[in-house]
């Protein structure tokens, strides 16, 4: 077992607790504690001192780090007169925000899509004609989302900031706007 590194309560509670969440997140336990210590690190760490602080083998360290970067979550440094390389997240939150959207696209949203996409232009045959609707609806609903998802992404985050605290002043807009502008009604078959 690796010597560790004292941490103190704060950081140590959010360590854990990211760690517990990561497994439901779709990242390991590892993964999710080196990942939050990065996170409340003040500059780059290194694997040496993410073993000695977390205790981790060099061998979890050193896979966690490249899943982590197989997601764009941290950065990549050196300095001069050292051969190891330092890791970091970004100060950016929402830097943070973004990339994890996107990246869960690209690995969770686009692969079902493409594959709603190719269900439904095959003609249904009369069994499966409301299967066949169904899955026409989600690819809808999913390309729908994604395209609201390329808009949110092209805005400023000083506006998506905006937007995003506009909360209830949004939905009271939205019905008085549908008293105005009723939606229509969308019929079953």
């Amino acid at each position: 077992m690796q010597e560790t590194t004292a941490l103190s309560e704060l950081k140590s509670a959010f360590i854990l607790h990211f760690g517990e969440m990561g497994s439901r997140w779709g990242i390991n336990r590892t993964v999710g504690q080196i990942y939050a210590l990065l996170f409340l690190s003040e500059e780059p760490l290194c694997a040496d001192d993410i073993v000695t602080t977390l205790g981790f083998s060099r061998s979890n360290v050193s896979m966690g780090l490249k899943e982590l970067q197989g997601w764009n979550l941290v950065t990549l440094s050196h300095r001069p007169g050292d051969r190891r390389d330092f890791y970091a997240t970004p100060e950016d939150l929402w830097a943070i925000v973004r990339t994890l959207a996107t990246e869960r696209r690209k690995r969770e949203i686009d692969p079902t899509l493409s594959k709603l996409r190719t269900l439904s232009m095959a003609p249904p045959s009369a069994e499966d004609a409301y299967a066949h609707q169904r899955i026409t609806e989600a690819r809808d609903l999913i390309e729908d989302m994604t395209q609201f998802h390329d808009e949110l992404d092209q805005l400023e985050t000083e506006r998506l900031v905006a937007l995003l605290k506009a909360g209830r002043k949004l939905q009271y807009f939205v019905q008085g706007a549908s008293r105005v502008l009723p939606l229509p009604i969308r019929k079953k078959g």
